[in-house]
């Protein structure tokens, strides 16, 4: 495994317990449609969440979050779109990001975006 996946891997892991420590009941891990993938699928009160995990390990270059471009939302709304159909969810759909830089050090940076962005 090569250490952009390691680091994306610990990021994942990263927000997974903090969207737990919110609150939030995590449904789904790596879901896939297609070929597309959703990083969490989380349900929180009346939400339906889908989640984008970004994990950099340095902000240099731009947040995390600036690189959940308008195709990989297209992709995301895509399998939100499948994942409702196939579990007949019956919650209002939310796209987030959790956009997490990882220092030398191990500690996370974790910034949530709630509705980072809405289906055309």
């Amino acid at each position: 495994m090569n250490q952009q996946h390691e680091l994306g891997k610990l990021g994942e892991a990263f927000a997974l317990h903090f969207l737990k420590e919110q609150g939030f009941t995590i449904l789904e891990q790596n879901w896939r449609f297609k070929k597309d993938e959703v990083d969490l699928i989380a349900q929180q009160e009346e939400y339906l969440v889908v989640v984008e995990v970004k994990t950099r390990s340095s902000a240099y270059f731009g947040e995390p979050f600036s690189a959940v471009t308008k195709k990989k939302q297209q992709f995301l709304i895509r399998a939100a779109n499948a994942y409702i159909e196939q579990h007949h969810v019956d919650l209002e759909c939310r796209f987030d990001i959790v956009s997490i830089v990882i220092s030398a050090d191990k500690k996370p940076e974790i910034e949530h975006i709630k509705d980072a962005f809405y289906p055309l």
